[in-house]
């Protein structure tokens, strides 16, 4: 019962204390007077300056009813509180909101639950009324305390636990609604708050028992949903709290999250991480995207000496993200983090290999393998992620990075890469050269550009082939399938999958354009190396059949997308030295690879001569490959391919019908129109430095005029320098030399043919000097004859002397329109 008081005390009192005394009735069960509580507001607003005294003198009675556990009376002076709160909006309420909040306060301390949810039912209704003036004193640090620990409850009841939970994120909802509209509302952003605030919400989120993997922006909860599930609420909240951040204040509150997941352990299994990131990319603007995302590439800095799942957790955390950003606003963030994602493939690769070295026998070794393959599931996660952030970035950005991922990868022998490897050894360079291929085959998928050179510049092709001359099948696969990414333009790729013979080529639907004159130019300047990288790729030891296949797309790519006559010519010029080259086998092969070049021989040649369709040339293949048919079958991909395929003891013994010969292709081609002069020229590789590089044994190459002479005489791990300058005593002791082996005879026979046969286009591909040097330098150093040409076409025939090809080599020289004899 209220205290009362006798009437001539009474008439002494204040007014405003008679006016409250007035809305208390005398059974609290009857509610608050509304007569007097019409009274009591009408005196508020028409002497507005009584407010503080009406708002003291209500906290006053309400601290005592608390005290004396008068829940009743409570609730009567909460409401008209509330009526009190709506009905003002004058100067004078700043010190009313004083008192107000005060006995907010002493309900929220209180330890009944239903004092606690009256008290934050009255904060919400105060934090929706917008005041006319910035409150320059007020703080709201008990509030942010007392909502997050209810957050946080722990009572025994289920019901009365989540009643409190659900009051706790509706007061932390009342303090951001509250302060964001203030003008002192930076003060909500501050550490302190946001390390109370944003835990508090992902608390509660965690209990959704189903975390929502969607991939687009979730949709709004209803409002039932959020009134009676904290977790809905809990997240709707924390939406509105990033929506709500500015560019100055992002960082605070993201960085609570990561605090959170890692006290939690919830980087493993990380799907709650995924999906709170999830919410995170979505609630913010979008041109704050990527500070989300250099936050999360700072967290794996942190914790990059953490078990690999965990940091594979955040990997895909980054993925998830790198997702949402790509289709906005990205800023300066795109470099940093394919810098940061490839110094961690690189950290995974050395953790990798540091645990083979050092794994024992035993248990460890098992444990050793259990660490092996988390470290494999963190690389193929950095993978995914560069895969797709490269993909999804326009077409300038993703040239970019594609040679920055190149210039990462280490070639033996060179220093232009800028990934320390230095802690690798050669089996983790092996592994991280693998990664990073692996890489740029993802950043490369889908990527259209109009001309090649836009594709496959200088810069990048040079660096881009080098790998593909290493002593590993799995590096010269992944080299392959980057070129055929940036080279079919047309998605023709699909079509050609598989070695095959194909009947109709027409049945494909093959896409093609014609060459434009950019793509022209680039085969005049770079064909001989695409050309070079295919020829030596096929006479590889350690080919699969993937290997094979992978050629075979290579030259089918090729034809459909860059092939004009000369290329054509050139393609089959190749096609026949390959077969050459099984047959001869110079290079020692095994019997399976020579089949296996015979069967992408026959597999290109038979494509090509259906893409071009000269009737003869298409008869002469089908010919050659239906005798291959009945007398062997191990020459054609579908049979050579085959886990069990009988091979033939040796190659040299087959009838000629089994081959495709130059004389009657270039017949068949000679008829339709082509320039077939180049096919009598068999076609040689040229050496470059890229052999010495790659480790492999030194080829014979025309056009630096440079051959193997005598190998007996230098020892044999100094492969390089094991060649000499073609003179003419050289030339003629190798000739003339008695009690030589017939096979190094032969050898040498055959460099000579290909010396004198070799076409000009090639000898002097890489050549400075002018051309009106040629005439008097010739005559000089070769003592050469020189003969009118006869014919308008400008050639000219060179007979030799007995001169010596010693003091200045052919290569440097220009032969424009000659022939040798």
């Amino acid at each position: 019962m209220p205290t009362r008081v006798c009437c001539c005390c009474s008439a002494l009192r204040p007014r405003y204390k008679r006016l409250v005394d007035n809305i208390f009735p005398e059974d609290p069960k009857d509610g608050l007077v509304k007569a007097d509580m019409e009274k009591l507001t009408f005196y508020a607003v028409s002497a507005p300056e009584k407010l503080d005294r009406i708002g003291s003198y209500l906290a006053e009675r309400l601290s005592r009813d608390v005290v004396r556990h008068r829940s009743g009376y409570v609730l009567i002076a909460m409401e008209a509180l509330d009526q009190l709160l709506m009905a003002c909006h004058s100067q004078s309420i700043k010190p009313f909101v004083e008192s107000f909040l005060h006995m907010v306060a002493k309900l929220l301390e209180s330890g009944e639950p239903k004092l606690q949810v009256l008290g934050t039912n009255s904060f919400v209704k105060f934090a929706n009324i917008e005041e006319d003036t910035p409150s320059y004193h007020r703080r709201y640090d008990f509030f942010v305390s007392r909502f997050s620990a209810m957050c946080h409850s722990c009572h025994s009841d289920p019901e009365i636990r989540t009643e409190i939970r659900i009051a706790g994120i509706r007061g932390i909802q009342g303090v951001v609604r509250k302060t964001v509209n203030d003008e002192l509302r930076a003060t909500i952003w501050e550490p302190q708050h946001m390390d109370k605030i944003v835990p508090s919400l992902l608390f509660n989120m965690q209990k959704i028992e189903e975390v929502d993997s969607r991939t687009g922006p979730p949709p709004s909860p209803s409002a039932a949903d959020k009134e009676e599930n904290p977790a809905v609420l809990a997240e709707n909240c924390f939406r509105e709290l990033l929506g709500r951040a500015t560019f100055g204040n992002m960082n605070n509150a993201v960085r609570p999250v990561f605090a959170h997941l890692d006290h939690h352990k919830l980087w493993d299994p990380n799907e709650f991480a995924v999906h709170c990131f999830k919410i995170i990319m979505y609630s913010i603007q979008a041109q704050y995207s990527h500070h989300v995302i250099q936050e999360i590439l700072g967290h794996l800095d942190a914790r990059k000496k953490d078990s690999p799942r965990v940091r594979a957790g955040i990997i895909q955390v980054l993925l998830e993200a790198v997702a949402i950003a790509a289709k906005g606003s990205i800023g300066p963030t795109v470099l940093e983090v394919f810098n940061t994602l490839l110094k961690h493939l690189r950290l995974s690769v050395e953790f990798e290999a540091n645990d083979l070295q050092g794994g024992s026998v035993g248990s460890a070794n098992l444990n050793s393998s259990s660490k092996d393959n988390d470290e494999k599931i963190v690389q193929n996660a950095i993978i995914q992620t560069i895969g797709f952030f490269g993909s999804n970035l326009p077409d300038y950005q993703r040239s970019e990075i594609m040679m920055f991922i190149m210039g990462k990868v280490p070639v033996f022998g060179t220093s232009t890469h800028t990934l320390d490897i230095s802690q690798l050894g050669d089996l983790g360079t092996r592994r991280i050269q693998i990664m990073l291929l692996r890489s740029l085959l993802m950043v490369t998928s889908g990527y259209k550009a109009k001309t090649i050179v836009t594709a496959l510049p200088g810069s990048f092709l040079d660096p881009l082939l080098s790998p593909s001359l290493m002593e590993d099948y799995e590096l010269r696969q992944l080299v392959l399938e980057v070129m055929h990414n940036l080279m079919d333009r047309h998605d023709n790729r699909a079509k050609l999958r598989g070695i095959r013979i194909i009947p109709d080529v027409a049945d494909l639907k093959i896409k093609r354009e014609k060459i434009c004159r950019q793509d022209t130019s680039f085969m005049k300047k770079n064909g001989q190396q695409l050309y070079r990288h295919i020829y030596l790729g096929c006479k590889e030891e350690d080919n699969v059949q993937k290997n094979y296949e992978l050629l075979y797309t290579s030259l089918a790519l090729i034809t459909i997308e860059l092939a004009n006559e000369e290329v054509v010519i050139d393609l089959i010029r190749l096609a026949i030295a390959l077969q050459d080259s099984a047959i001869i086998n110079e290079d020692n092969l095994p019997m399976f690879h020579r089949c296996g070049i015979m069967a992408l021989v026959a597999a290109y040649l038979n494509f090509v001569s259906q893409m071009i369709a000269v009737p003869a040339f298409c008869q002469h293949i089908s010919k050659v490959i239906e005798i291959r048919t009945m007398e062997a079958p191990y020459f054609l991909p579908e049979h050579i391919f085959r886990d069990k395929c009988m091979l033939p003891k040796s190659l040299e013994k087959h009838d000629k019908n089994l081959y495709f010969l130059t004389n009657k292709i270039a017949e068949s081609l000679g008829g339709s129109g082509y320039s077939v002069e180049r096919l009598s020229v068999p076609y040689v590789p040229q050496v470059t430095d890229e052999d010495r590089l790659s480790r492999r044994k030194s080829i014979v190459d025309t056009v630096s005029i440079q051959v193997d002479i005598l190998p007996n005489s230098i020892p044999s791990d100094d492969v390089v320098s094991n060649t000499e300058e073609i003179t003419f005593e050289a030339l003629k002791k190798a000739i003339d030399t008695s009690g030589m082996e017939e096979q190094e005879k032969e050898k040498r026979r055959l460099v000579i043919e290909k010396f004198q046969k070799a076409p000009f286009e090639e000898i002097a591909a890489q050549c400075e000097s002018k051309a009106n040097l040629l005439h008097d330098r010739l005559a000089q150093i070769l003592e050469l004859t020189i003969r009118p040409p006869p014919s308008p076409s400008g050639t000219l025939t060179i007979t030799s002397g007995h001169a010596q090809y010693q003091s200045v080599p052919v290569y440097e020289m220009k032969f424009p329109d000659l022939c040798v004899y």
